[in-house]
């Protein structure tokens, strides 16, 4: 399956890039969306690709800011996942946030475009995020039902075991790592029947650690990335505030 001329990827910080440091480009973030963008254009200079996701942003934050500045970009692929930062408050409407999902997403296909989703993955072996997993499991079949019911294409993160290797995380236990995001550059790229040669970076090693060790790990998590994290919940801020997309208009990697 090819793609002539223009990507658009939307959502929050998994579609940014977060997790896949690399401070010479925008927000200092590489990501999955990046890699697809350069193996999509390499054979194409007319190529255009915008990335107008920001770290934190809620599902309807999403298709109130990026839906329309998308079509606006008149794209020939869009790319979107929404409401990881929705489920993970402590209350939501699930069914509720995908119907406003739903709206977005005839938006995008009444364009003409290719129009790729995501189900969230199955965090099962965190002791924390393994607690919304009744959440993820309903939001996906959600998911699956917009995806059949317009024609989208659908990356099923669900299913990808390879994720249950702590290797393919940052060290914040939320992000992908470079070697998460560069796996998911291949996944999607399989998706849309599309040749690649991208090589997935050494992970790190995570060493075994004795019950002390583990307990210290997990007060330096706690410290600076769990806590932070809350506050920013409870005083109402986000991570994203202040960011602007990394790439706002077509540009080619």
């Amino acid at each position: 399956m090819e793609f002539t001329s223009r990507y658009v990827a939307l959502g929050d910080s998994f579609t940014e890039g977060v997790g896949d440091d690399d401070p010479a480009r925008p927000n200092g973030v590489r990501g999955w969306a990046d890699r697809v963008a350069e193996q999509l254009g390499a054979a194409n200079p007319s190529f255009g690709y915008a990335n107008l996701a920001i770290r934190g942003r809620k599902l309807r934050q999403i298709m109130a800011e990026q839906v329309d500045a998308a079509i606006a970009l008149n794209p020939t692929l869009v790319t979107i996942y929404a409401g990881a930062n929705d489920i993970m408050r402590p209350k939501v409407d699930i069914d509720n946030l995908l119907v406003d999902c739903d709206s977005g997403i005839r938006k995008l296909k009444a364009t003409g475009a290719t129009v790729m989703m995501f189900t969230g993955f199955d965090a099962r072996g965190s002791k924390v995020f393994s607690t919304m997993r009744g959440r993820t499991a309903i939001y996906n079949e959600l998911v699956r039902g917009i995806a059949g019911d317009h024609g989208v294409l659908l990356v099923d993160y669900w299913r990808f075991s390879e994720y249950y290797d702590w290797g393919m995380w940052a060290t914040d236990r939320m992000h992908m790592s470079a070697a998460g995001h560069a796996n998911m550059a291949k996944r999607v790229l399989t998706v849309l029947e599309h040749d690649h040669s991208i090589d997935i970076p050494p992970m790190t090693p995570v060493p075994e650690l004795s019950r002390t060790e583990a307990i210290r790990a997990n007060a330096r998590w706690v410290r600076e990335f769990a806590g932070p994290w809350v506050v920013r919940r409870v005083t109402g801020r986000s991570s994203g505030d202040g960011l602007l997309p990394r790439y706002s208009g077509l540009t080619h990697l």
